[in-house]
């Protein structure tokens, strides 16, 4: 299940400290949370932030069931499927505040027990997204990191874009760029005027520039991108998150 022509992983150690970081500041604005605020919805349409928050652990749950199988070369139980995933945020969802919190904190858990349990010659290991692609072991990191920063926005708890770090932007665009760019997106041209970053993923279309939080946050559909410059029409972004390009099989 090793694909060696897969690129040279990044710093496996560094991107679990940006998750955890990232997990740290999702647990901070929980402290707030209450059951009536529990129930609110959030800014994703028919999700309450319970919705979002059991999201989120059955998602952490899915990729500590990807390392498992990248360590062991084994599938570690029967995988949730996406009937069972919907029947779990229904059931999940209505539980209050503390068993909310108390849940992701525990499946975040077993997510960095299962990163710190994973040999570094395993982490190219191919595995299956539930959609049908496949990505090295790491990408998973880079999917959790996702997750817990742009469902903390939805969350709509005071945490924003703006409040991204510069790293998370920097890898997500990046990212998110090449898998836009493989689709032609009608973009000639993207800038990232914070960042010095400037990507041509279309022949065609507008060309958009603005802060990269800015912009990740019109890409990954978390806003309209009235707050960004253009010398055209904005087209509308495909449903974000799109399979990594180049792909590994």
């Amino acid at each position: 299940m090793t694909d060696t022509t897969a690129p040279d992983h990044p710093d496996t150690g560094q991107l679990v400290a940006r998750v955890s970081e990232s997990a740290a500041r999702l647990t901070l604005s929980l402290g707030a949370l209450t059951d009536a605020r529990a129930r609110r919805p959030s800014t994703l349409p028919g999700w309450s932030r319970a919705h979002v928050l059991t999201h989120l652990a059955r998602s952490a749950d899915a990729y500590v069931w990807l390392l498992s199988l990248a360590r062991t070369g084994r599938e570690p139980g029967p995988r949730a499927d996406a009937t069972a995933l919907d029947q779990a945020l229904r059931a999940g969802a209505g539980r209050d505040a503390a068993a909310l919190a108390g849940d992701l904190g525990n499946s975040l858990d077993r997510l960095f027990d299962a990163a710190a349990a994973l040999p570094a010659h395993r982490w190219p290991t191919l595995v299956p997204a539930l959609a049908g692609w496949r990505h090295p072991a790491w990408f998973t990191l880079y999917r959790a990191w996702r997750e817990l920063e742009t469902h903390h926005v939805d969350l709509d708890l005071g945490y924003s874009p703006a409040d991204w770090p510069r790293d998370y932007v920097t890898s997500a665009l990046e990212q998110t760029v090449a898998a836009l760019s493989a689709r032609d997106f009608p973009v000639a041209h993207l800038h990232a005027t914070d960042l010095g970053h400037r990507w041509v993923p279309a022949p065609v279309g507008p060309a958009v520039a603005g802060p990269g939080h800015a912009l990740l946050a019109w890409l990954s559909g978390r806003s309209p991108g009235t707050d960004l410059r253009s010398d055209g029409s904005l087209p509308v972004p495909p449903p974000w998150p799109l399979p990594p390009v180049p792909g590994w099989g």
